[in-house]
């Protein structure tokens, strides 16, 4: 099966579009394969994933931005409709502080491809939706990654939405 691959911030984050077999009965789509992401590594050997997760939320439900110094993130929507933003925190990156969003949903199938150092979060647009994420380390608590704050003026990140729902975590977080 043939996927496609885009790169943004330099050549760090990934998007991919996997093929997705359409028919009379549904549809058929292969979310990962270790020899059609093994180019996407930063060694070319593939990424040794850890973890698996599944995280479901309501509508106008905010998750992050979220990450640490180790994990890469393999992500997509199985199901509704996210609005999905990164932003790198790497200080010596050229992109430091700079964010992107996408969208994904169970039409497009879209995953991105997340280094370490880079916060994640998700605003879901629809009524329900289900994340999906693999991770190169398992996870080892709050304490481990780093949280900003969603509204951050020195992200500068754009929200379709101004009072998301939050967690305890992104509502305490305080400005960088």
């Amino acid at each position: 099966m043939k996927y496609t691959y885009s790169k943004v911030f330099g050549k760090d984050v990934a998007i991919i579009e996997p093929p997705i077999h359409r028919d009379f009965r549904g549809e058929y789509t292969e979310t990962w394969n270790v020899e059609n992401y093994k180019l996407l590594s930063p060694n070319g050997n593939g990424i040794d994933w850890k973890q698996d997760d599944i995280s479901v939320s309501w509508r106008n439900t905010l998750r992050g931005f979220h990450g640490d110094e180790r994990t890469w993130k393999l992500i997509s929507c199985l199901q509704g409709h996210l609005y999905q933003v990164i932003v790198d925190m790497r200080p010596d990156s050229p992109t430091y502080l700079k964010w992107e969003s996408f969208t994904l949903n169970d039409k497009n199938r879209l995953q991105i491809l997340i280094p370490p150092m880079f916060g994640n979060a998700h605003l879901v647009m629809s009524d329900i939706a289900t994340f999906h994420y693999k991770q190169s380390t398992l996870y080892e608590g709050q304490g481990k990654q780093f949280t900003i704050k969603w509204d951050d003026p020195k992200i500068g990140a754009f929200w379709p939405i101004t009072n998301p729902i939050l967690s305890e975590r992104d509502i305490n977080v305080k400005y960088l």
